[in-house]
C-alpha cells in the first residue's frame, strides 16, 4: 500500500490504490457511494430502540425468512446511494429474489454490486453488533445484467468489505491489494484509515461456532472441534477458546483483529439447506477480505473462491480465519473422504466403559 502523511481517508486511499485499475475512477465512485450508505446505515442502526425498527416488517425475503424492518431500510439505503450514479449496471441483494434493475432514467455503468444489507438482523433487539456485507464484480458489455451475470466465482471480485456497526461503525475493504480498516469519524462525516494492512495470524488457540448444531455436524468438523475442547489435555496440547456472537461480520471482525477460526460448516440439521451462508454476497465477499489478510477460507473441501455460483442464493459451507487451521480442517476431510481418518478420542472415555482402566 503507498503510504500517506497525515490523516488518510477512504477517499485518498481509493485514489492512491485504484490507479491502476481499469475503469478505477468508476470503481473507487461506487465504494464512496457504498460508504455513504453505510453512514446512512450507521446513523438508524445507532437510534436502536428509538428508531421505531425492532420488529419485524409484514413481508419476507428472499429465502421464506421474516423481515426486521431494519432489514428493508437498509436494503432501500444501499440501493438508493447506488442505482443512481451511472456506476453500477445492476444489484443483487440477500432481500430480493431477483437482481435489483437500474431504474431507466439512470445511466447504466460497467459494474455489479452484491450485499447483504444487515447481516446479524436476529441480534437487533440485544444491541448485538450488526453489519453490512458488500462486493464488487465486473459487468461485461452493455446490456441489461441478467441472473448469469451475477454467477462469478469470488476470485473474479474486484473490492469487497463489511461495516460493522458496533461502538464504533468500521468499514473494512480490500481492492485487492491487502485487507483495510476505515473507522468513521461522526464529526467530520469520514471514513479514516485507522487499520492499515490487516494481518490474520497464521495460527490460533479459538474458535467461533454454534456448539448446539454438534450433532448435526460432518465427523471432520466433529474430529476438530473435540481437540480443540479437550485443551491442553488431548493431541493438540494448549487451550482453546469458544467465541459465537451469531453475526458472520461481528466473528469476522474479531478474527481480523486478533487471529481465529470461524465455521458455519455443512449439516443435516435441514436437509433443506445443507449450508447456512449464501454464497455470493456473504461468503464471496468475507472470504476475499479474509485471504487479503494473510488467512484463508474454505467450504472445507476447496478454496471458497474458485467455487462458480450456480444459482443466486447458493448456500455453501464456510470454514476461514488463520491459515494453519483452516489447512488442518482441510486436511480432515481430505482423510474422512478417503476413510482415512482418525477420530479424536478422548483419553479418559474407553469405548465400553465410562473411564479407560488405569486412569
Amino acid at each position: 500500500m503507498r503510504m500517506y502523511s497525515g490523516r488518510t481517508t477512504l477517499s485518498k486511499f481509493l485514489i492512491g490504490n485504484l490507479q491502476d485499475a481499469k475503469n478505477q475512477e468508476q470503481l473507487a465512485a461506487l465504494l464512496i457511494d457504498v460508504a455513504a450508505a453505510v453512514k446512512a446505515i450507521a446513523a438508524v442502526t445507532g437510534k436502536g430502540a428509538l428508531g421505531g425498527n425492532r420488529s419485524f416488517a409484514d413481508s419476507v425475503d428472499a429465502h421464506g425468512e421474516e423481515q426486521h424492518k431494519l432489514d428493508v431500510v437498509a436494503d432501500e439505503l444501499m440501493v438508493d446511494h447506488c442505482e443512481w450514479g451511472g456506476l453500477v449496471a445492476g444489484m443483487l441483494s440477500a432481500e430480493h429474489d431477483d437482481p435489483i434493475a437500474v431504474p431507466a432514467e439512470f445511466q447504466r455503468g460497467g459494474h455489479l454490486l452484491v450485499f447483504h444489507p444487515l447481516d446479524g438482523a436476529s441480534n437487533i433487539g440485544m444491541n448485538v453488533s450488526v453489519g453490512t456485507i458488500f462486493s464488487v464484480l465486473r459487468h461485461a458489455g452493455t446490456e441489461i445484467p441478467c441472473a448469469a451475470d451475477f454467477l462469478q466465482p469470488g476470485a473474479h471480485q474486484l473490492a469487497a468489505g463489511y461495516a460493522i456497526y458496533g461502538p464504533a461503525t468500521m468499514l473494512v475493504l480490500t481492492v485487492g491489494k491487502g485487507t483495510h480498516g476505515f473507522t468513521l469519524d461522526r464529526e467530520i462525516g469520514n471514513f479514516v484509515l485507522t487499520h492499515p494492512d490487516i494481518r490474520i495470524p497464521e495460527d490460533s488457540s479459538e474458535f467461533a461456532i454454534n456448539t448446539s448444531n454438534e450433532r448435526f455436524w460432518e465427523p471432520p468438523v466433529q474430529r476438530y472441534v473435540a481437540e480443540c475442547k479437550a485443551g491442553a489435555t488431548g493431541i493438540r496440547g494448549r487451550d482453546f477458546n469458544m467465541r459465537w456472537i451469531a453475526s458472520m461480520v461481528a466473528d469476522v471482525h474479531r478474527i481480523l483483529m486478533r487471529g481465529g477460526v470461524f465455521m458455519h460448516p455443512r449439516d443435516t440439521k435441514d436437509p433443506g439447506k445443507p449450508a447456512r451462508l449464501r454464497l455470493i454476497y456473504e461468503a464471496n465477499p468475507v472470504a476475499f477480505v479474509v485471504e487479503q489478510a494473510g488467512g484463508a477460507a474454505s467450504t472445507g473441501r476447496g478454496r471458497m473462491l474458485d467455487v462458480t455460483p450456480a444459482e443466486l442464493h447458493q448456500r455453501v459451507p464456510m470454514i476461514l480465519g488463520s491459515r494453519n487451521e483452516i489447512e488442518r480442517i482441510e486436511r480432515y476431510h481430505a482423510e474422512y473422504e478417503a476413510g482415512t481418518d482418525k477420530p479424536y478420542v478422548s483419553p479418559l472415555f474407553g469405548e465400553r466403559s465410562l473411564f479407560r482402566a488405569g486412569i
